[in-house]
């Protein structure tokens, strides 16, 4: 009977032993499934942070990254974008200043200063309390999680979502769009967020989109149910700043500006314009990218031929 009584308890411990198990597998999956948050507090020198995940003991962890040394640019240094820098420039003076502003979608050509834009704000500003977080596309879920992170801390945050844009398929563009506009706790007082695109809607367009168009009452052609999904996303940004690709006269005084900055007398411009020129058809484009590009180019070609 001993032997009976015995066997019983070795089996419920050995039930027990295999529920602690299957509870701490539940428990790591969910671990990973939703990493904790690493607390963040603000430091006086750094002005910049890239929203990242780091492993630790197997799992990944959210975390905040100082960028011990940003690109700052300043806004003179940015050419043929005057009415482009006093929008994005106007905007985020109102919002440092505690005044209305809107979430902010710079798209259009690439190359044309759209982050460097974002660059600029960050190095006016950064005085008065500006900060800026890096959050790359593959990240964009956890924007709830970040702007919660934030919102007791002192000063601005822009979150800055460069290069932004959605295959089909992607749901990542629903969690952006509910934070934007559609959130019951609203955003933060002291975020905005600014992405740049090629795309001016976010999100792939279609040629089958055309056929989901239907015809009103009045003869109309109005857009579907999908494309209007696709619509809505671009249109929660309060402020939208389009980009154009430049002229020849455009580029060339780009040239110059980015030809100056790195040291080149002035009297060796005209000669560069011929090499610029070559430069901008050999990659098909002009725009302050391939400017900037071709002065860094020149100009340590010319240091290597004094040499």
């Amino acid at each position: 009977m001993l032997i009976i009584v015995n066997t019983c308890v070795d089996s419920q411990n050995q039930i027990s032993l295999d529920i602690l198990v299957q509870l701490k597998r539940i428990a790591d999956s969910l671990e990973r499934a939703y990493p904790p948050i690493t607390a963040f507090s603000l430091q006086p020198d750094i002005i910049a942070f890239q929203w990242q995940y780091r492993a630790h003991r197997g799992v990944s962890h959210a975390v905040l990254l100082p960028v011990k040394h940003p690109g700052l640019i300043d806004f003179r240094q940015l050419k043929n974008v005057d009415r482009q820098a006093q929008l994005i420039r106007d905007n985020t003076q109102n919002f440092i200043s505690g005044k209305p502003a809107n979430n902010v979608l710079l798209t259009g050509s690439r190359g044309t200063g759209k982050s460097s834009l974002v660059k600029a704000c960050l190095n006016e500003f950064h005085a008065q309390g500006l900060r800026l977080i890096e959050i790359d596309k593959e990240n964009i879920g956890d924007l709830p999680e970040v702007i919660e992170l934030i919102s007791g801390q002192s000063g601005k945050f822009i979150l800055f979502c460069d290069d932004l844009s959605f295959e089909e398929g992607e749901i990542g563009y629903k969690r952006l769009k509910t934070v934007l506009d559609g959130s019951i706790s609203g955003q933060s007082a002291n975020t905005l967020i600014y992405a740049t695109s090629n795309r001016r809607h976010l999100i792939a367009e279609k040629a089958s989109d055309n056929l989901s168009r239907v015809r009103g009452e009045d003869g109309a052609l109005h857009p579907g149910e999908e494309v209007e999904e696709k619509i809505s996303l671009s249109e929660r940004f309060g402020l939208w700043i389009s980009f154009y690709s430049f002229s020849p006269d455009e580029y060339i005084n780009a040239v110059n500006q980015w030809l100056m900055t790195y040291g080149v007398p002035e009297e060796a411009f005209e000669q560069a314009h011929i090499h610029a020129n070559r430069w901008a058809t050999q990659r098909g484009s002009r725009s302050g990218r391939i400017a900037s590009q071709f002065a860094r180019d020149y100009c340590a070609k010319l240091n290597s031929q004094k040499q």
